[in-house]
């Protein structure tokens, strides 16, 4: 079940591969995002020292968070993946063109996954493709549309 998408993710990049890891989280983060209170628009990923962050993630802190903290919003949180697949990773994103991108937030077994996805930056002129394309799709479905009631 999607807690919260990056639809801005999909606009800007060409994802290749995705990858499902776990975050690092502190109890008033988790309270605060099973309530709907974060957004991944503006985060990004990083490797780091051979461990993988993500940065900018904005998680609004409820009103009920315990009094004894200070909650910090768009703190670097680590995220968990498998020795392996983090070798993968450092070995793709160093290639020329190829970023970390945070894709979603969901649960999985009762627990709070984010999916990253391995992706090459579009140009304009893909972005333009893109647009052109789905509006076309869009049409298409609204003559078939038009054409089964014109049948009935």
């Amino acid at each position: 079940m999607s807690i919260v998408e990056n639809r801005k993710a999909r606009h800007e990049y060409f994802i290749e591969e995705r990858y499902e890891a776990g975050l690092v989280l502190q109890g008033w983060e988790v309270k605060a995002i099973r309530s709907g209170h974060v957004q991944l628009a503006e985060s990004y990923v990083v490797i780091r020292d051979g461990e993988i962050w993500v940065i900018g993630m904005h998680i609004s802190p409820l009103g009920t968070a315990s009094t004894h903290i200070v909650p910090d919003t768009t703190r670097t949180r680590k995220l968990l993946l498998k020795a392996e697949e983090i070798n993968k990773l450092i070995g793709r994103v160093e290639q020329r063109g190829y970023t970390l991108v945070p894709l979603n937030l969901h649960y999985s077994r009762g627990r709070i996954k984010m999916d990253i996805g391995l992706g090459k930056g579009k140009k304009h002129h893909d972005k333009r493709d893109t647009s052109r394309d789905r509006d076309w799709q869009r049409e298409q479905e609204r003559w078939l549309k038009h054409d089964t009631r014109l049948r009935d």
